[in-house]
């Protein structure tokens, strides 16, 4: 092969422009012994490509498989091994949290009154005055529901304003469809 065919080769092949024809007439060429020695330098690029084609078609799909199935299952369980210890961790957490507030709530309620008659007596007082204080607070929303009635008439009206605005967008649609057409 000539030199200028494999400076133009090499040229192609640099820029990333090379044919596979072109790739496999380098590949013969670095790998005879007739290698110009203006070429040397390159000699060695091209065996390392070959021997990485050829380290590439030494491991079959088979085997690629196996390997990445395997890595798989290395991580799921890990994951799982990850996974049961935070498990277990917060169990253990929950278990001694709840015999802790056990523990803690042994305390005996004391009743504030000794005669029901006069707990009796203080719960109605109690529940009378918090009768008044809702009634009280239902009787200055009177106004409010003055309001409500007085806007009503105007919610009507407003109802039929609305749909005049629709009306109105449905007549934009269908000239904005005529001037398309």
């Amino acid at each position: 092969m000539g030199t200028n065919r494999i400076k133009e080769l090499l040229e192609h092949f640099f820029d990333g422009q090379s044919s596979l024809s072109e790739e496999q007439e380098l590949q013969a060429y670095f790998s005879s012994d007739e290698i110009d020695a203006e070429f040397l330098p390159y000699a060695e690029l091209f065996k390392g490509v070959s021997e990485l084609q050829q380290e590439q078609q030494a491991l079959p799909e088979d085997e690629l498989m196996d390997f990445i199935l395997e890595h798989e299952h290395k991580e799921k369980g890990k994951l799982r091994y990850l996974w049961q210890t935070v498990s277990s961790i917060a169990a253990v957490l929950l278990i001694a949290l709840l015999v802790y507030t056990s523990q803690r709530d042994h305390t005996q309620w004391e009743d504030t009154f000794s005669d029901p008659n006069i707990a009796y007596a203080e719960a109605s007082k109690t529940l009378q005055f918090v009768a008044t204080k809702y009634h009280e607070g239902i009787v200055q929303l009177k106004p409010v529901e003055k309001v409500n009635k007085a806007v009503k008439p105007l919610d009507i009206g407003m109802q039929s304003v609305n749909r005049g605005f629709q009306q109105v967008d449905d007549l934009k649609q269908i000239n904005e469809k005529l001037k398309q057409q």
